[in-house]
């Protein structure tokens, strides 16, 4: 038996809205710690990670871990039959469950919803990420880097970012022209708890990223206050959300390589 109850349904539509433009169908872990989600996009260019506690659930329950296949688009056209403040409650009751029962129950307990989505099986093999040192770390407000992505994108189709001890730059060009936009480094969050921009460096990094990836990713923003940019040479860029405190959303890059002409 698995099941999982939580008191807002605006949450889950916010999670699975800034997945399922990389990926359409992936495999939800459910352990007796909570849910694990792990899918790379078809091009294999961007991987998603998820990660819900079990303590975050206002229920949570499984009796043995169990892997549920389901796609993502007609899990969200379910969720857009509830309210924001509606309770959420999905169910498997067997290890080879062929349906995941998914409730919606308004705020006001006076409405009900039920709904069964055919689950699938899903054949992925997951991705060993390995734990690095980093040698950037950028802490900024998710809303600027939505905003940042959102006009960048108008001028080109990749983004260069570069961290350093001054801040992080972000810059594209295209056919038209080129811009860029600098945010300072400041070590404090201001006193209305506004998120300032925060770069923790060993040394200088830069790295050029798709920004039609970026702009998926930045789906993720309505969940955070803030995000995190992790970059070292060589290796994909890691953008990490935490949502509220029941887990975090993460999504890897790899950067575009540049070719040499010898």
């Amino acid at each position: 038996m698995i099941e999982a109850k939580l008191p807002q349904a605006s949450l889950l539509k916010k999670i699975i809205e800034a997945i399922k433009e990389l990926v359409d169908e992936a495999n939800f872990d459910f352990t007796e710690s909570g849910i694990r989600l792990q899918a790379m996009d078809k091009s294999h260019v961007a991987l998603s990670f998820l990660h819900l506690r079990d303590d975050g659930f206002r229920e949570y329950r499984c009796d043995r871990s169990q892997t549920l296949g389901i796609n993502l688009n007609s899990f969200s056209k379910i969720l857009k039959c509830a309210a924001n403040d509606d309770q959420v409650h999905i169910k498997a009751t067997t290890d080879n469950a062929e349906t995941l029962m998914v409730s919606f129950e308004s705020s006001g307990k006076d409405r009900i919803s039920e709904f069964n989505l055919k689950l699938m099986d899903i054949d992925i093999d997951s991705v060993d990420v390995p734990d690095m040192d980093y040698q950037a770390t950028v802490t900024m407000s998710s809303q600027e880097f939505a905003r940042i992505v959102r006009d960048l994108s108008s001028i080109g189709d990749a983004v260069t970012i570069d961290a350093t001890k001054q801040g992080v730059k972000f810059s594209a060009s295209g056919d038209d022209g080129n811009g860029s936009i600098l945010l300072k480094h400041q070590k404090m969050i201001d006193d209305e708890g506004t998120s300032s921009t925060s770069v923790e460096i060993t040394e200088p990094v830069s790295h050029s990223l798709a920004l039609k990836y970026l702009a998926n990713f930045a789906k993720a923003a309505p969940l955070a206050d803030s995000v995190t940019i992790n970059l070292i040479e060589e290796a994909p860029v890691m953008f990490e959300f935490k949502i509220s405190d029941i887990g975090h959303i993460r999504f890897y890059l790899a950067p575009q390589i540049e070719e040499d002409n010898e």
